[in-house]
C-alpha cells in the first residue's frame, strides 16, 4: 500500500462534501508532478485530504476507490484523475504548522513542495501524522 496527500480549498470541496457525496473524482489537476502521483494509485491505497488556503490542516483520510483514468473535465489527453472515498476523519485536525516543527514531517514532499495538490507521503509519515490527529 502507497499513502499519499490530496489537498483542496474548502470552499472548493471540502472533506465534509466528500463525506455527503460518499465518492468523487478527484479532477483538475494540471500539474505533472502531482498528475504522476495519480498515476501510481492503486485502489485502495489511503489519501490524507488536506484544507488548503482556509484551514492549513490534514483533516481525514480517504482511500482511492479506482486507478486513474482521463480527467473529464478537460479533453487534453496528458490529464487524469482517480476516484476517492472518505474513509476516516481525524479526531483533531493536524495543522500545517505541526507538520513544519516536527523533524520527521518537515521533510514530506507536502510541505517540501507547497504548490503539489498530490503528494507522495512515506509510511512513518503517515504514521505519525496519524498519530498526531487521534487515529
Amino acid at each position: 500500500m502507497n499513502y499519499w496527500l490530496i489537498k483542496s480549498e474548502p470552499s472548493a470541496y471540502s472533506w465534509e462534501q466528500l463525506q455527503k457525496d460518499k465518492k468523487t473524482a478527484w479532477t483538475g489537476v494540471r500539474n505533472y508532478a502531482a498528475r504522476n502521483n495519480l498515476k501510481a494509485m492503486k485502489k485502495g491505497d489511503l489519501c490524507f485530504f488536506y484544507h488548503s488556503n482556509e484551514g492549513l490542516h490534514i483533516v481525514g483520510i480517504a482511500k482511492v476507490a479506482k486507478e486513474f483514468y482521463q480527467d473529464p473535465t478537460t479533453e487534453e489527453v496528458a490529464w487524469v484523475c482517480v476516484d476517492v472515498e472518505p474513509y476516516k476523519t481525524l479526531k483533531k485536525p493536524v495543522e500545517l504548522s505541526e507538520l513544519k516543527k516536527d523533524k520527521l514531517l518537515k521533510e514530506m514532499q507536502f510541505v517540501k513542495i507547497g504548490r503539489l495538490s498530490v503528494s507522495a507521503v512515506k509510511k512513518e509519515e503517515f504514521d505519525k501524522v496519524c498519530l498526531l490527529g487521534g487515529v
